[in-house]
């Protein structure tokens, strides 16, 4: 899935010159928590979120210096910062460099995108005008729709689901798990042996949980985080 599967198209927007109260107000009444700024020919030239509206004159959450901070404080970061929390219009207080996608843009690259930025939206552009948004609510909307309205039926034999489970977790780089600590019978995988955190042992519970025909997963491992005595060396083989 790609961008244009799961933007937003009709997406609320605001010019440059919009007061900064009407930008407030559209926010509230939309209940998003940002909103692309335009020019006249629909070019995106700034996005505004609530993080652009946190230091504000008005509330009193300006940011404050103390006389010598404010003194290693370059002019030009002191003037921005007056504009920002005392700005009267959508171009005072956007941010101007904003990270955009094209409707191509596969949905695992948004992604990266959004958890490597901190941002909770990206616009769409195509030719330089915004023609959607895809945000984190978008995301999960799309995960919602590939969730199954019920689980099909599956029948497969106790070696199948061993041998599926292996080249399962041969495929991923944080299993370290050897053939005998995969036992299967009738349909129930045992998990044996050692691992080093919580977080490995639900990653093998839930690779086992996802092969078909699994009808449960017993999980008799030792976390070694957990363990008060160190084990021998080579006992994440056992």
């Amino acid at each position: 899935m790609d961008a244009g599967d799961v933007m937003t198209r009709d997406v609320a927007t605001v010019g440059p010159d919009t007061p900064v109260p009407q930008v407030v107000k559209l926010l509230l009444s939309r209940a998003i928590s940002g909103v692309p700024v335009v020019d006249d020919a629909g070019v995106l030239v700034g996005l505004i979120s609530e993080g652009d509206l946190l230091r504000r004159a008005e509330i009193g959450t300006e940011k404050r210096r103390g006389s010598w901070r404010a003194f290693f404080t370059g002019t030009a970061t002191l003037a921005e910062e007056y504009v920002r929390s005392h700005g009267t219009a959508a171009r005072d207080i956007m941010t101007r460099d904003v990270i955009s996608v094209a409707r191509t843009t596969k949905l695992a690259d948004i992604a990266d995108l959004m958890e490597q930025k901190r941002i909770k939206r990206v616009p769409v552009l195509e030719d330089g005008r915004l023609v959607g948004i895809v945000t984190r609510a978008n995301l999960l909307r799309a995960f919602a729709s590939q969730l199954p309205d019920a689980a099909p039926t599956v029948t497969t034999d106790d070696a199948a689901i061993r041998t599926a489970l292996l080249a399962e977790l041969g495929r991923q780089t944080w299993s370290r798990r050897a053939e005998n600590t995969v036992v299967v019978s009738d349909g129930v995988v045992h998990l044996w042996g050692l691992v080093s955190t919580q977080e490995e042992l639900r990653a093998l519970e839930l690779a086992a949980q996802a092969i078909p025909g699994v009808k449960a997963v017993q999980n008799h491992m030792i976390v070694l985080s957990e363990e008060p005595y160190p084990l021998f060396p080579g006992s994440f083989a056992a």
